[in-house]
């Protein structure tokens, strides 16, 4: 399971306001915390409004590498501001992201060309967010066909099937597994990613639903998650969704995280 740290993200209040003060304390706490808790990339996003964007998202990247090496994740909806900061970061991470919306594949797929950067693609374009699975594949055939002619690898594509909140598509869980399988029997190298929030919106109690969307999630074949990395029940569900698959050998993973105190009760022996 390769985890992206999403939590130095301006959408967060406390974030944004670190980001307005250029508090690096809080940011690079925030980074080495999401390290420590074994995320594999730290997604970076300003999430500012759009004049602001490009000096924050430059202080941020700065400011996270000032304190750990972990590769980054760089975060926006202008490819445009993903060139530029592109140069700044130190060590080859993931682009978030392409899609089929305006010019975005032909501004950052030639980027890729040549190095070892990986993206994610959404799987909307300038018709929209589908919500049926089968839109959804026919989207990513033609983004990661694309993404092959610049010279980027299956391996290095990551495909977000972007899940629909299930309080306004009853369906939306079925349509995200349509797609994952869809995808991977297509496009087995590929990797499928995904948040795990936007499937609860407008739900109570989100978190039993997120918890349920993980595990069926990783069952139909999800490689990759954007979460807290120090969220000890998503954790678990991970874990446990492992042993319970078959994909954590004598269940070794899940009992050093046990014996580590990474999940069940905190303290407990």
């Amino acid at each position: 399971m390769i985890v992206i740290g999403e939590k130095i993200n301006g959408a967060i209040p406390a974030v944004k306001k670190a980001i307005a003060e250029r508090n690096k304390v809080f940011i690079q706490t925030l980074a080495l915390k999401e390290t420590e808790d074994g995320a594999d990339y730290l997604d970076v996003c300003a999430g500012t409004d759009v004049g602001e964007e490009w000096d924050a998202l430059k202080w941020l990247i700065e400011t996270v590498q000032e304190v750990t090496e972990t590769p980054l994740c760089l975060d926006s909806p202008n490819p445009h501001i993903l060139e530029a900061a592109m140069s700044l970061v130190k060590r080859p991470g993931i682009m978030n992201s392409a899609s089929g919306e305006r010019d975005k594949c032909k501004v950052i797929f030639p980027l890729l060309r040549d190095n070892e950067w990986k993206v994610i693609l959404l799987t909307c374009n300038d018709n929209g967010i589908p919500a049926d699975g089968k839109s959804k594949i026919e989207i990513a055939g033609c983004l990661i066909e694309t993404a092959e002619g610049y010279g980027i690898d299956q391996d290095r594509i990551y495909v977000d099937p972007l899940v629909m909140s299930v309080s306004t598509v009853n369906s939306s869980m079925l349509d995200f597994i349509e797609a994952v399988k869809g995808i991977k029997t297509q496009y087995p190298d590929v990797k499928i990613t995904s948040g795990l929030s936007n499937i609860s919106y407008g739900m109570p109690c989100r978190k039993l639903i997120n918890k349920a969307f993980l595990a069926m999630a990783l069952q139909a074949g999800m490689d990759s998650a954007i979460m807290d990395p120090g969220d000890r029940e998503m954790l678990g569900t991970i874990l446990a969704a492992e042993v319970l698959m078959g994909q954590d050998k004598y269940c070794r993973r899940y009992n050093r995280a046990y014996r580590a105190g990474k999940i069940g009760k905190k303290n407990s022996k």
